[in-house]
């Protein structure tokens, strides 16, 4: 049977975090958009290079085969270009090999308007504007950070991805507690509720659907002898003993295992990222994501009062 697009894991991604457009951007800004057109149209068939969010992306999208009933992955381009200056980008993910089929191009209109139309759990942007805008009326969405120090292993084919956990996989209510009453009162609060789950946060259903992807290639495996899963999966928290438990009880109460679960107590998070080299990163405090985005491809998921207060 066929995957429709509503029972897929559906990724809506900006050109600005699939391609490097650090050049594109500099013409926009600097000589205006019919420059950027004629750049754009000159150039339509010279491919953009990968971007932060490529290695992911790419990786997520290998899981397909070629049977529709093996195709659980959709990717869409969502883009504030015209079809006029976008053409570039689908030809590059052609170029790169990218099985992208549907896109929009919206013309300067936000993007976070198609979310729903397209099924998606997660949109990745280098706009800040577009997800925080998105954020406040309620989509899962993410800021790729800047990097030039990832390197991308081709001969790697395994997709590893990592959560922080609070304000990102459950909402901030422990988190406002910290900030609050301090480690004390957030370590005794967490402990008073160590058998209760914590409340769904912003990747959430992103979080589900890779736990559930994680499954199928199990399945894919006992269908298909020789098939080998790939995909791995990290919570990194700073969370440590005895505020530990209540991440158990979360994740068993929603029937999820995670690969790597690493509870750092206050550590810095880049030491153990360096490890664990995910392809994606996401984390709600700029205090992790930013040093994290140095080592690895990462996420800020603008969510909660925390970020509220950055606006």
């Amino acid at each position: 049977m066929p995957f429709p697009i509503a029972d897929k894991l559906v990724v809506a991604i900006a050109s600005s975090a699939l391609f490097d457009l650090a050049e594109t951007d500099l013409i926009y800004r600097e000589k205006g958009l019919e420059e950027y057109r004629r750049f754009q149209r000159a150039h339509e068939k010279t491919p953009l290079q990968p971007g932060v969010a490529f290695p992911f992306i790419k990786r997520l999208l290998s899981l397909n085969g070629k049977e529709e009933a093996d195709r659980p992955v959709e990717v869409i381009l969502l883009s504030r270009n015209d079809p006029d200056t976008g053409l570039r980008a689908f030809r590059s993910m052609s170029a790169h090999g990218l099985d992208i089929t549907r896109g929009a191009f919206l013309s300067g209109r936000p993007p976070w308007r198609y979310l729903d139309a397209f099924n998606a759990s997660l949109f990745l942007s280098a706009d800040q504007t577009d997800i925080r805008e998105a954020m406040r009326r309620g989509y899962p969405a993410g800021l790729v950070l800047h990097s030039d120090s990832f390197v991308d292993e081709e001969s790697d084919d395994e997709l590893r991805v990592a959560f922080d956990f609070d304000g990102v996989v459950v909402d901030d209510a422990a988190e406002q507690v910290f900030r609050t009453e301090g480690l004390s009162g957030f370590q005794d609060s967490e402990a008073e509720q160590a058998a209760t789950a914590h409340r769904p946060g912003p990747l959430t259903r992103l979080f589900r659907e890779i736990a559930a992807l994680q499954q199928w290639e199990t399945e894919r495996q006992q269908r298909q002898p020789g098939y080998r899963p790939r995909i791995r999966t990290a919570i990194i928290t700073s969370r440590g003993a005895p505020a530990h438990e209540r991440v158990v009880t979360t994740l068993r109460a929603w029937g999820i295992r995670v690969d790597e679960t690493i509870f750092l107590g206050g550590m810095e998070k880049r030491p153990v990222l360096e490890v664990f080299r995910p392809h994606i990163f996401f984390d709600d405090q700029m205090t992790h994501a930013g040093p994290a985005s140095g080592a690895v491809p990462a996420v800020h998921v603008p969510f909660g009062a925390l970020n509220e207060t950055e606006d």
